[in-house]
Protein backbone atom coordinates (compact mmCIF):
# COMPACT_ATOMS: atom_id res chain seq x y z
CA UNK A 1 0.00 0.00 0.00
CA UNK A 2 1.46 3.36 -1.06
CA UNK A 3 2.23 5.88 1.63
CA UNK A 4 -0.06 8.92 1.78
CA UNK A 5 2.31 11.05 3.85
CA UNK A 6 3.33 14.18 1.91
CA UNK A 7 6.91 14.16 0.71
CA UNK A 8 7.86 17.41 2.45
CA UNK A 9 7.07 15.77 5.82
CA UNK A 10 9.41 12.89 5.03
CA UNK A 11 12.29 15.11 3.94
CA UNK A 12 14.44 15.53 7.07
CA UNK A 13 17.04 17.65 5.35
CA UNK A 14 14.59 20.48 4.82
CA UNK A 15 14.77 23.13 7.58
CA UNK A 16 11.62 23.70 9.60
CA UNK A 17 9.48 26.76 9.32
CA UNK A 18 10.24 27.81 12.89
CA UNK A 19 13.94 27.65 13.57
CA UNK A 20 15.67 28.27 16.84
CA UNK A 21 15.62 31.94 17.66
CA UNK A 22 12.67 32.62 15.32
CA UNK A 23 8.92 32.43 15.68
CA UNK A 24 9.00 33.85 19.20
CA UNK A 25 6.93 36.76 20.40
CA UNK A 26 8.95 39.12 22.58
CA UNK A 27 7.15 40.74 25.47
CA UNK A 28 8.21 44.24 26.58
CA UNK A 29 9.91 44.47 29.95
CA UNK A 30 7.17 46.61 31.55
CA UNK A 31 4.39 44.32 30.40
CA UNK A 32 6.19 41.17 31.49
CA UNK A 33 6.95 42.78 34.84
CA UNK A 34 3.23 43.14 35.55
CA UNK A 35 2.71 39.40 35.18
CA UNK A 36 5.80 38.63 37.26
CA UNK A 37 4.59 40.96 40.01
CA UNK A 38 1.20 39.25 40.14
CA UNK A 39 2.85 35.86 40.33
CA UNK A 40 5.15 36.98 43.17
CA UNK A 41 2.24 38.42 45.15
CA UNK A 42 0.25 35.23 44.76
CA UNK A 43 3.16 33.06 45.88
CA UNK A 44 3.83 35.26 48.88
CA UNK A 45 0.27 35.00 50.13
CA UNK A 46 -0.10 31.32 49.36
CA UNK A 47 2.97 30.79 51.55
CA UNK A 48 0.88 31.86 54.52
CA UNK A 49 -1.66 29.14 53.83
CA UNK A 50 1.08 26.51 53.58
CA UNK A 51 2.75 27.45 56.87
CA UNK A 52 1.59 24.43 58.86
CA UNK A 53 4.78 22.34 58.83
CA UNK A 54 6.57 20.33 61.47
CA UNK A 55 8.96 23.04 62.61
CA UNK A 56 9.38 24.54 66.06
CA UNK A 57 7.27 27.69 65.68
CA UNK A 58 4.61 25.97 63.58
CA UNK A 59 3.56 23.98 66.66
CA UNK A 60 3.28 27.03 68.93
CA UNK A 61 -0.02 28.80 69.54
CA UNK A 62 -0.60 31.82 67.30
CA UNK A 63 -1.30 34.08 70.29
CA UNK A 64 2.19 33.43 71.64
CA UNK A 65 3.72 34.19 68.25
CA UNK A 66 1.80 37.44 67.81
CA UNK A 67 2.88 38.63 71.26
CA UNK A 68 6.43 37.49 70.47
CA UNK A 69 6.40 39.59 67.29
CA UNK A 70 5.10 42.73 69.04
CA UNK A 71 7.49 42.36 71.98
CA UNK A 72 10.62 41.80 69.92
CA UNK A 73 9.81 44.53 67.38
CA UNK A 74 9.55 46.90 70.36
CA UNK A 75 12.92 45.65 71.62
CA UNK A 76 14.49 46.18 68.19
CA UNK A 77 13.17 49.75 68.13
CA UNK A 78 14.40 50.57 71.65
CA UNK A 79 17.96 49.29 71.22
CA UNK A 80 20.49 52.07 70.66
CA UNK A 81 23.63 49.99 70.07
CA UNK A 82 24.63 47.70 67.25
CA UNK A 83 25.77 44.65 69.24
CA UNK A 84 22.30 43.75 70.65
CA UNK A 85 20.87 44.04 67.13
CA UNK A 86 23.41 41.46 65.96
CA UNK A 87 22.45 39.18 68.84
CA UNK A 88 18.78 39.47 67.88
CA UNK A 89 19.66 38.63 64.26
CA UNK A 90 21.46 35.50 65.41
CA UNK A 91 18.52 34.54 67.62
CA UNK A 92 16.09 34.91 64.69
CA UNK A 93 18.43 32.83 62.53
CA UNK A 94 18.29 30.02 65.11
CA UNK A 95 14.49 30.17 65.08
CA UNK A 96 14.47 30.00 61.27
CA UNK A 97 16.60 26.86 61.43
CA UNK A 98 14.39 25.28 64.10
CA UNK A 99 11.25 26.13 62.09
CA UNK A 100 12.69 24.36 59.02
CA UNK A 101 12.17 27.29 56.68
CA UNK A 102 14.08 27.67 53.44
CA UNK A 103 16.96 29.85 54.59
CA UNK A 104 18.04 31.13 51.17
CA UNK A 105 14.50 32.15 50.17
CA UNK A 106 13.83 33.67 53.60
CA UNK A 107 16.93 35.84 53.83
CA UNK A 108 16.88 36.71 50.16
CA UNK A 109 13.60 38.55 50.67
CA UNK A 110 14.70 40.00 54.01
CA UNK A 111 17.96 41.43 52.63
CA UNK A 112 16.30 42.68 49.45
CA UNK A 113 13.71 44.70 51.37
CA UNK A 114 16.24 45.65 54.04
CA UNK A 115 18.57 47.10 51.41
CA UNK A 116 15.90 49.35 49.90
CA UNK A 117 13.96 50.36 53.02
CA UNK A 118 16.88 50.26 55.43
CA UNK A 119 20.28 50.95 53.89
CA UNK A 120 19.26 53.30 51.06
CA UNK A 121 16.95 55.33 53.31
CA UNK A 122 19.54 55.65 56.07
CA UNK A 123 22.61 56.11 53.84
CA UNK A 124 22.47 59.98 53.76
CA UNK A 125 23.01 59.89 57.54
CA UNK A 126 26.55 58.63 56.88
CA UNK A 127 27.65 62.11 55.68
CA UNK A 128 28.86 64.77 58.03
CA UNK A 129 26.11 67.08 56.80
CA UNK A 130 23.69 65.06 58.95
CA UNK A 131 25.91 63.15 61.40
CA UNK A 132 28.86 65.07 62.79
CA UNK A 133 32.06 63.18 63.45
CA UNK A 134 35.43 62.13 62.15
CA UNK A 135 35.58 62.04 58.35
CA UNK A 136 37.11 58.79 57.13
CA UNK A 137 36.17 59.11 53.47
CA UNK A 138 36.20 62.64 51.96
CA UNK A 139 33.78 63.05 49.06
CA UNK A 140 33.28 66.73 48.09
CA UNK A 141 35.14 69.91 48.93
CA UNK A 142 33.61 73.37 48.44
CA UNK A 143 35.19 76.78 48.78
CA UNK A 144 33.14 78.14 51.70
CA UNK A 145 30.66 76.58 54.17
CA UNK A 146 26.97 77.11 53.47
CA UNK A 147 23.88 77.46 55.65
CA UNK A 148 20.67 76.00 54.24
CA UNK A 149 17.68 76.51 56.57
CA UNK A 150 18.56 74.55 59.71
CA UNK A 151 21.40 72.63 58.03
CA UNK A 152 25.03 73.67 58.06
CA UNK A 153 27.00 72.42 55.06
CA UNK A 154 30.73 72.37 55.87
CA UNK A 155 33.48 72.94 53.34
CA UNK A 156 34.61 69.31 53.49
CA UNK A 157 31.80 66.81 52.89
CA UNK A 158 32.40 63.13 53.48
CA UNK A 159 31.39 59.97 55.27
CA UNK A 160 32.02 59.91 59.01
CA UNK A 161 32.78 57.02 61.33
CA UNK A 162 29.78 57.92 63.48
CA UNK A 163 27.57 58.12 60.38
CA UNK A 164 28.52 54.59 59.31
CA UNK A 165 27.58 53.38 62.78
CA UNK A 166 24.18 55.11 62.54
CA UNK A 167 23.51 53.63 59.08
CA UNK A 168 24.48 50.14 60.25
CA UNK A 169 22.23 50.40 63.30
CA UNK A 170 19.21 51.62 61.34
CA UNK A 171 19.75 48.97 58.67
CA UNK A 172 19.93 46.22 61.29
CA UNK A 173 16.72 47.51 62.85
CA UNK A 174 14.91 47.19 59.55
CA UNK A 175 16.41 43.75 58.83
CA UNK A 176 15.51 42.45 62.29
CA UNK A 177 11.97 43.79 62.07
CA UNK A 178 11.50 42.19 58.65
CA UNK A 179 13.00 38.90 59.86
CA UNK A 180 10.65 38.75 62.83
CA UNK A 181 7.61 39.61 60.70
CA UNK A 182 8.42 37.05 57.99
CA UNK A 183 9.21 34.44 60.61
CA UNK A 184 5.76 34.75 62.17
CA UNK A 185 3.99 35.01 58.80
CA UNK A 186 5.75 31.96 57.34
CA UNK A 187 5.01 29.82 60.40
CA UNK A 188 1.40 30.87 61.07
CA UNK A 189 -1.61 30.47 58.74
CA UNK A 190 -3.52 33.68 58.10
CA UNK A 191 -6.78 32.54 59.79
CA UNK A 192 -4.81 31.73 62.94
CA UNK A 193 -3.30 35.24 62.94
CA UNK A 194 -6.78 36.78 62.71
CA UNK A 195 -7.99 34.49 65.49
CA UNK A 196 -5.07 35.51 67.72
CA UNK A 197 -5.64 39.22 67.06
CA UNK A 198 -9.31 38.79 67.93
CA UNK A 199 -8.47 37.10 71.22
CA UNK A 200 -6.00 39.92 71.98
CA UNK A 201 -8.84 42.48 71.65
CA UNK A 202 -7.80 44.06 68.36
CA UNK A 203 -10.70 46.20 66.97
CA UNK A 204 -13.02 44.13 64.80
CA UNK A 205 -13.20 46.75 62.05
CA UNK A 206 -9.45 46.41 61.63
CA UNK A 207 -9.74 42.61 61.40
CA UNK A 208 -12.51 42.82 58.79
CA UNK A 209 -10.44 45.20 56.63
CA UNK A 210 -7.37 42.93 56.86
CA UNK A 211 -9.40 39.83 55.95
CA UNK A 212 -11.11 41.44 52.95
CA UNK A 213 -7.80 42.85 51.67
CA UNK A 214 -6.16 39.44 52.07
CA UNK A 215 -8.90 37.72 50.07
CA UNK A 216 -8.85 40.40 47.38
CA UNK A 217 -5.11 39.89 46.85
CA UNK A 218 -5.84 36.50 45.26
CA UNK A 219 -8.57 37.96 43.03
CA UNK A 220 -6.34 40.84 41.95
CA UNK A 221 -3.32 38.67 41.12
CA UNK A 222 -5.46 36.14 39.25
CA UNK A 223 -7.14 38.90 37.22
CA UNK A 224 -3.79 40.43 36.24
CA UNK A 225 -2.42 37.03 35.19
CA UNK A 226 -5.53 36.24 33.11
CA UNK A 227 -5.33 39.58 31.31
CA UNK A 228 -1.64 39.09 30.57
CA UNK A 229 -2.15 35.54 29.23
CA UNK A 230 -5.14 36.65 27.13
CA UNK A 231 -3.08 39.39 25.48
CA UNK A 232 -0.07 37.12 24.99
CA UNK A 233 -2.18 34.43 23.29
CA UNK A 234 -3.47 36.95 20.71
CA UNK A 235 -0.10 38.44 19.79
CA UNK A 236 1.56 37.48 16.52
CA UNK A 237 4.33 40.07 16.56
CA UNK A 238 6.49 41.94 19.00
CA UNK A 239 4.70 44.76 20.78
CA UNK A 240 6.38 48.12 21.04
CA UNK A 241 6.95 49.90 24.33
CA UNK A 242 4.32 52.49 23.40
CA UNK A 243 1.70 49.80 22.84
CA UNK A 244 2.70 48.13 26.11
CA UNK A 245 2.25 51.37 28.05
CA UNK A 246 -1.14 52.00 26.44
CA UNK A 247 -2.24 48.46 27.31
CA UNK A 248 -1.10 48.83 30.92
CA UNK A 249 -2.91 52.17 31.28
CA UNK A 250 -6.10 50.61 29.92
CA UNK A 251 -5.81 47.62 32.25
CA UNK A 252 -5.35 49.92 35.26
CA UNK A 253 -8.62 51.65 34.46
CA UNK A 254 -10.32 48.29 33.90
CA UNK A 255 -9.10 46.90 37.24
CA UNK A 256 -10.20 50.06 39.05
CA UNK A 257 -13.72 49.83 37.63
CA UNK A 258 -13.92 46.11 38.31
CA UNK A 259 -12.71 46.63 41.86
CA UNK A 260 -15.46 49.14 42.56
CA UNK A 261 -18.06 46.80 41.10
CA UNK A 262 -16.71 43.83 43.05
CA UNK A 263 -16.69 45.89 46.26
CA UNK A 264 -20.39 46.70 45.83
CA UNK A 265 -21.23 43.09 45.04
CA UNK A 266 -19.36 41.78 48.08
CA UNK A 267 -20.98 44.34 50.35
CA UNK A 268 -24.47 43.49 49.08
CA UNK A 269 -23.75 39.79 49.51
CA UNK A 270 -22.58 40.39 53.09
CA UNK A 271 -25.70 42.40 53.91
CA UNK A 272 -27.94 39.77 52.29
CA UNK A 273 -26.40 37.05 54.47
CA UNK A 274 -26.92 38.94 57.70
CA UNK A 275 -23.55 40.65 58.08
CA UNK A 276 -22.88 42.38 61.38
CA UNK A 277 -19.89 44.35 62.64
CA UNK A 278 -18.74 41.54 64.93
CA UNK A 279 -16.25 38.76 64.21
CA UNK A 280 -17.31 35.49 65.82
CA UNK A 281 -14.78 32.82 66.70
CA UNK A 282 -15.57 29.19 67.27
CA UNK A 283 -13.66 26.37 68.97
CA UNK A 284 -10.87 28.43 70.48
CA UNK A 285 -8.38 25.88 71.75
CA UNK A 286 -6.64 26.19 75.08
CA UNK A 287 -2.93 26.76 75.17
CA UNK A 288 -0.85 23.76 76.15
CA UNK A 289 1.94 23.85 78.77
CA UNK A 290 4.44 23.84 75.90
CA UNK A 291 3.00 27.12 74.62
CA UNK A 292 3.30 28.72 78.05
CA UNK A 293 6.88 27.52 78.42
CA UNK A 294 7.88 28.91 75.02
CA UNK A 295 6.15 32.20 75.82
CA UNK A 296 8.02 32.53 79.13
CA UNK A 297 11.28 31.64 77.36
CA UNK A 298 10.71 34.37 74.75
CA UNK A 299 9.92 36.84 77.54
CA UNK A 300 13.14 36.07 79.39
CA UNK A 301 15.24 36.28 76.22
CA UNK A 302 13.62 39.59 75.32
CA UNK A 303 14.34 41.04 78.77
CA UNK A 304 17.93 39.83 78.40
CA UNK A 305 18.26 41.68 75.10
CA UNK A 306 16.89 44.83 76.75
CA UNK A 307 19.47 44.65 79.53
CA UNK A 308 22.45 44.18 77.20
Amino acid sequence: MASRIPSFLLDRSRPGVFEQGRGKVKIPFVEGGISHLADVIKKEYVQWELSSGNGFLQKIDARIKVLFLLFFVMIVSLQRSLLPELYISFFVFILVLLSRLRIVMFYKRVFFLGFFFGFLVAFPAAFNVITKGEIIWPMIKISTPLNFFIYHIPADIGITREGIYVVARLTMRVINSLSLSFLVLYTTPFPEIIRALKVLKVPETFLIVITLCYKYIFIFSKTVEDMYLAKKSRMVREASNTEAREWIAGRIVFIFRKSRLRCEEVFNAMIGRGFSDTVKLYSIRKMHPKDWCVGILFLLIGVLFLLI
